[in-house]
Order: C-alpha cells, then sequence, then structure tokens
C-alpha cells in the first residue's frame, strides 16, 4: 500500500483497524498521521482518543491498556506505536532475526486480529527495513495494511516542491525546479536527505529572494549548500576540459567544508569508476534501466555519469585509477600532506 492510499482512507473515511507504517521519508509519515489527527480527533479531547507509545521498551500491556480504552465522545481511538522495533531483522533485547522463533504465542500477534471497531492501531517504524518474513508483519498484511513511505519522485516530488514554495509566495519554472532537485541531491545514494531537508531550503530560499516571487538559478546558486556530490560532478566537469584553475578552486571549496581529505579521493575514485563500469557495460550492449540496475545507483546520478562518460575513453579513466592510487598511498603513508597529495592528483588529472 503507498501513502496515498493510506491518505485515501483517511479523506473517504475507511480507515482501518491496524497499519504498520515505516519508510525513508519520515516528512510525509509525519505529514499522514498529522492529517489522520486533524480528520478523526477533536483537539479538545485529543489526550484522551490520541494515544502514543514510543521506544523499544514498550510492553504487550501497555499496547493492550491504550486500545481497550473506549473513545471519548468520538468514534475513534487512534494509538500510535512508534519504532518498537520488532518488525525489522535489527537486534532487539539480544536477539535477532535469525534466532529460531520461540513456539511460546505472541500475545501481541494474536490480539492484533481482534481489535474492536472503535480502535486504530497504527505502528511505525523509522528505523531499519521491515522483515515481510516475519510473522507479525505477515499477520499485520492479512488483518490490516502495511504502508511503505517511499521518497517522492517524477511529478509527485515537482508539486509538492511547487506547493511548498507557493506557501511562501514563490513561484518557479519548470528547468529551475528540476535544477533545484539536482542541486538537493535529493536522491543521492549516500545522503539520507528527506522533505524535511527540502523543506528548510526552499525556506532559506524564500528568505533570500524577499519581495521577489520567482526562484531562480542564480538564488539556487547564492543560497544552497553545495553537496560533496555537486562539486565531484562539477571537479570532473572541469577536470575532462582540463580547466586546472577552475578545477583547484572547486577543490578547495570542498576543503573549506571540512570534508575529509580520503572522502574526497574516495568520492573522486567512486566516480571514476561508475564512468568506466557504465563505458563497459554500454559497450557490451547494456541500455537505459539494464546499465542502471548493473550499477545500482539512482536514474538522477545514472544520467549525470552517462553525460559525464561522454569526456572519457577507457585509458583516460584506468590511468586516473592508477593515480588515484598512488595519491591515496602517499597519504596513508606519510610520504605527503593530504591535502597536497590531492592538488597534486588533480594537476595530474588534468594535465
Amino acid at each position: 500500500m503507498t501513502y496515498q492510499d493510506f491518505i485515501t482512507d483517511i479523506n473517504k473515511n475507511k480507515l482501518r483497524t491496524l497499519y504498520l507504517l515505516y519508510g525513508e521519508e519520515e516528512y510525509l509519515i509525519d505529514y499522514s498521521l498529522k492529517l489522520l489527527k486533524d480528520k478523526y480527533i477533536d483537539s479538545s479531547l485529543e489526550t484522551l482518543n490520541y494515544q502514543i507509545l514510543e521506544g523499544k521498551d514498550i510492553e504487550f500491556e501497555d499496547i493492550h491498556n491504550a486500545c481497550e480504552t473506549l473513545p471519548f465522545m468520538s468514534d475513534k481511538k487512534i494509538v500510535v506505536v512508534k519504532d518498537l522495533g520488532i518488525f525489522s531483522r535489527k537486534k532487539r533485547g539480544g536477539e535477532t532475526a535469525d534466532e529460531k522463533p520461540s513456539k511460546k504465542k505472541d500475545p501481541l500477534k494474536e490480539y492484533i486480529q481482534t481489535l474492536a471497531d472503535y480502535v486504530c492501531l497504527i505502528f511505525v517504524e523509522k528505523e531499519g527495513k521491515v522483515d515481510k518474513s516475519k510473522a507479525i508483519v505477515k499477520t499485520i498484511g492479512k488483518t490490516g495494511k502495511i504502508v511503505e513511505f517511499n521518497k517522492l519522485k517524477g511529478s509527485n516530488l515537482n508539486e509538492w516542491i511547487v506547493k511548498t514554495l507557493k506557501k511562501y509566495g514563490k513561484t518557479i519554472t519548470p528547468y529551475t525546479l528540476n535544477y533545484l532537485i539536482e542541486f538537493s541531491f535529493y536522491f543521492s545514494r549516500d545522503n539520507n536527505k528527506t522533505l524535511y531537508d527540502l523543506e528548510n531550503e526552499i525556506l532559506k530560499l524564500s528568505n533570500f529572494v524577499g519581495e521577489k516571487k520567482e526562484v531562480t538559478k542564480s538564488d539556487i546558486d547564492n543560497v544552497m549548500a553545495k553537496s560533496l556530490e555537486t562539486n565531484i560532478f562539477a571537479l570532473l566537469d572541469s577536470v575532462s576540459t582540463k580547466n586546472v584553475n577552475n578545477s583547484i578552486k572547486i577543490y578547495n571549496e570542498m576543503c573549506t567544508s571540512d570534508v575529509p581529505y580520503l572522502q574526497i579521493l574516495h568520492m573522486i575514485v567512486r566516480q571514476f569508476r561508475l564512468i568506466k563500469h557504465y563505458i563497459v557495460f554500454t559497450n557490451g550492449g547494456y541500455v537505459g534501466g539494464d546499465a542502471m540496475s548493473k550499477l545500482k545507483i539512482s536514474s538522477f546520478e545514472f544520467n549525470k555519469i552517462a553525460r559525464q562518460s561522454q569526456n572519457f575513453n577507457l585509458r583516460q579513466l584506468n590511468t586516473a585509477l592508477d593515480l588515484c592510487l598512488e595519491c591515496d598511498r602517499l597519504i596513508k603513508t606519510g610520504s605527503m600532506d593530504s591535502k597536497l597529495a590531492i592538488e597534486m592528483l588533480i594537476i595530474k588529472l588534468c594535465q
């Protein structure tokens, strides 16, 4: 079940007695719970009809007592149990999902199959993945609904950004909207950015442009902090054109942001490897989604890699990786200062 389906359940008064919410987009989980509370709970009676239990120390009796308490002057009693920690393969209480299951009956598993119509019990798991092979998760899937909150994509993300900008009285063109998404690195594999982070950036942009209505590319460049990935893409673009001065300038920008030198080197190596693998895969007949699947990267990053692959051949990439390996050796053996070693690497790459 998608979060849009969950929103539909709420809006159409088709709320079920049991849900498990999980996923990487915490913003959407919080938004959905607020919408649920606003729809079904009178604010003056919230303490009686909307109860939150949180943490791995919550016992079955706590959940049972909360659900068995009748709603007061309301059709629904909503009980939200956050981060109970029993739905994933992560350790809990010294046990792991790989240990043999106990033959003893699970009281929670038995109880959630008998929930009264007046209650809506919602488990929220923001930590880790949900293991759908676990008995408790299977039971929730049969009795209620499991809702996954993934990152927004495509038109859904575009609409959310436009709507959020509108909230602050701002507009944006489609081109600048795409640039904003790229610049934010919302889809970066190595970042845990959520819509909360995007909203903070939009708020900063709105404050920066002041009375002006439209957010421009220049505003984004001036306000939004460049991520490490953004700088790495820019660095390799500059290296491919043999622009030494600009390459060193980009590198110095990364240094002032307190990014560890070895992390910068690691990202440079990773980028060269991805470009090399992209060329190898495409030469081998893999195209589009097949090549992206092989590389195990997002579509956004894939498009960047595809574009940059036009600036290098395999011989250049192999030479670049050898230079990176030598730079790594110089740093780790203490033969050269880390900052200087990478600076010399960049100069050699440009040559």
